[in-house]
């Protein structure tokens, strides 16, 4: 069993930056693939990015891609989302989950744990 909190959300104008925290509980944090997702409004849960296990590897949405960075550290069980260069389009609740794989065209249904979300909002 993992929980998971997201932590960092807020309001930031277009071009500003925010980073996001999700901490997450147990001590099988670094055996499980993370993924950021965000919702806005009136639509679906989309992907944002995701990181492996020993935070060798990530991927990102196009979307996000060269504005977003995930970095995990598994000693103090954290995962994390640099946003720079923020839209307004990037409006949304994030997501942190957890995996048993990973990989970019992972499903949802394949994301195990979930945190609450965080709202960030950008104003233009």
């Amino acid at each position: 069993q993992v929980q998971l909190v997201e932590l960092g959300g807020g309001l930031v104008q277009a071009g500003g930056s925010l980073r996001l925290s999700c901490a997450a509980s147990g001590r099988t944090f670094s055996s499980y693939a993370m993924g950021w997702f965000r919702q806005a409004p009136g639509k679906g849960r989309e992907f944002v990015g995701t990181i492996s296990t020993s935070g060798g590897s990530t991927s990102y949405a196009d979307s996000v891609k060269g504005r977003f960075t995930i970095s995990r550290d598994n000693a103090k069980n954290t995962v994390s989302l640099q946003m720079n260069s923020l839209k307004p389009e990037d409006t949304a609740v994030y997501y942190c989950a957890a995996a048993n794989f990973f990989g970019p065209k992972l499903p949802l249904t394949e994301y195990r744990y979930w945190g609450q979300g965080t709202q960030v909002t950008v104003s233009s």
